[in-house]
């Protein structure tokens, strides 16, 4: 059977659609802080045309489940919730984090890898991944938001590579470390590596209804202590 499967992301500065046919790839990729709702649906139905298919021809919509920008979370699974409804689509979220990894290593070879995004306020989202032999990916310690001298790393054998936007923004963090690191040159997640991940979970059976998609904003608790009358 061959897979087709449409992933969007809008949890980032980058706003990302990918479809999968098979081996086959159709990819649309634009920084655009601030335009992901006017992007989004253009991208979506660009490598559907291209593609020559249609929504409801799919398995699966993919969606980029965060951490990253709120707003940015909540468009993209917002999205993902509308077509899937609409073509009545089973749907996966893909961590940010882990298709930073991804990247890393569809870029660079890369199979252990540091990944960080700038979560303002003096924080970072973190995680630690490592490629199993299968090309799904482990992550060492569950995903994080912390303070960049909290940082702890379960492993420091070998060469990890650094991903995301957090690097750039604390750039003596990685001199601190206690490992060797080498530069990925990735700084935002991207749809085509979230479709690679979602196939392990489609495979797995781990897609869900279109209702039962979450987002992972890991500081919602602090969101939720600012609101009027919370403690």
């Amino acid at each position: 059977m061959t897979l087709k499967m449409l992933a969007v992301d809008t949890a980032t500065e980058n706003c990302s659609v990918a479809l999968c046919i098979g081996d086959q790839m159709m990819v649309r990729s634009d920084i655009a802080p601030r335009e992901h709702t006017n992007k989004i649906l253009p991208m979506v139905d660009e490598v559907l045309a291209e593609a020559g298919v249609s929504l409801t021809q799919l398995d699966a919509l993919a969606f980029g489940r965060g951490p990253g920008s709120f707003t940015g979370v909540r468009i993209g699974i917002g999205i993902a919730q509308g077509l899937a409804f609409g073509a009545d689509l089973p749907v996966l979220g893909v961590s940010t984090l882990a298709a930073m990894a991804e990247q890393a290593h569809r870029t660079h070879g890369a199979t252990q890898v540091l990944t960080a995004i700038d979560a303002r306020m003096g924080e970072l989202y973190f995680a630690q991944y490592e490629r199993q032999e299968n090309g799904d990916w482990h992550a060492l310690a569950d995903e994080a938001v912390v303070a960049p001298d909290a940082l702890c790393l379960e492993s420091t054998d070998g060469t990890w590579a650094l991903a995301g936007t957090g690097w750039p923004a604390y750039p003596e963090l990685a001199k601190g470390l206690d490992l060797t690191t080498t530069e990925s040159g990735v700084l935002y997640p991207q749809a085509q590596d979230m479709l690679a991940i979602a196939k392990y979970a489609y495979q797995r059976g781990e897609a869900v209804a279109a209702e039962l998609a979450t987002p992972t904003y890991l500081r919602d608790k602090v969101t939720w202590k600012k609101l009027p009358g919370r403690e």
